[in-house]
């Protein structure tokens, strides 16, 4: 009978996982390594501990605000109000972002639509009195692209608030759709700078059984922090990533035992997690 989860994450960020390769039993397992940016880690590692396993947390990604706006960019936000749609890509965008558009903006313009790409970026929204539209539980570019909102919108402006450089999919799907699309890079992506060899001592000397990847960049910054040999050495751990993409990008490097979350929330990780763990 499988274990039920703790009942502190909402049930509807839970799905049914996909493996991506044989399944291998995690009855042994108690380490898992959590990769979230630095402050964002606490309710998993609780979530974690709540269900049994002790968690390890080192960040694969760093953020850093865009200390000074392009013109453009500024432009971009001064002129918020002369927007149809404005898509949040990521919590962090929201963060990053609404820090930015409150230097010029102490009250938000009305009558815009105002969309998420997932739970957690609609949450933060939410506590700014927006009602964000979002893709439910494809919490992706696709997903947002497929809202009925963005299916026409021909002669509407879009403004994107985003990280510098990431995925461009949003922005062409959309301007072949005869939208106008503007983006606002407002915060950084960056690898940890960690010495040779201390993300593979540190996967060595704790025991970690299972790597949570939230993204495909972190996959990438792991791959850049371990050598071929590391890699190559740590090709059986357990890996849950996000999306099917990410999935595949972590066949491709070598790694043998991906499983695909629904989706990055939280939630989603831990059931992900939990359908690894009993071998299903």
């Amino acid at each position: 009978m499988r274990k039920p989860l703790a009942s502190a994450l909402p049930k509807r960020c839970c799905s049914r996982a996909r493996e991506q390769s044989s399944p291998k039993s995690m009855a042994t397992e108690s380490v898992v390594l959590v990769t979230r940016p630095e402050g964002q880690a606490g309710p998993l590692l609780s979530a974690l501990a709540r269900n049994g396993w002790r968690g390890v947390h080192q960040p694969l990604l760093l953020l850093r605000p865009v200390e000074v706006l392009p013109a453009a960019a500024r432009q971009h936000v001064q002129n918020l109000d002369q927007y149809q749609h404005v898509i949040f890509i990521s919590a962090n965008a929201v963060r990053f972002g609404l820090e930015v558009i409150d230097n010029y903006w102490p009250q938000l313009p009305t009558g815009l639509n105002w969309y998420a790409i997932g739970d957690s970026t609609a949450a933060l929204l939410r506590e700014r009195g927006l009602c964000p539209l979002t893709p439910g539980q494809k919490m992706t570019s696709e997903g947002l692209l497929a809202l009925p909102e963005l299916q026409q919108p021909e002669g509407d402006s879009v403004l994107l608030v985003k990280g510098v450089g990431g995925r461009q999919t949003l922005r062409d799907v959309l301007a072949e759709r005869g939208a106008r699309v503007d983006q606002l890079a407002c915060y950084q992506r960056r690898c940890p700078d960690l010495p040779a060899g201390r993300l593979a001592e540190l996967l060595q000397s704790q025991g970690v059984r299972a790597v949570l990847i939230s993204s495909g960049e972190g996959l990438n910054n792991m791959l850049t922090l371990l050598s071929d040999k590391e890699t190559t050495k740590f090709r059986d751990i357990n890996l849950i990533v996000p999306s099917d993409r990410v999935a595949g990008e972590a066949q491709e490097a070598g790694f043998s035992h991906v499983t695909t979350a629904a989706n990055a929330s939280d939630g989603a990780m831990l059931e992900a997690l939990l359908q690894r763990r009993v071998g299903e």
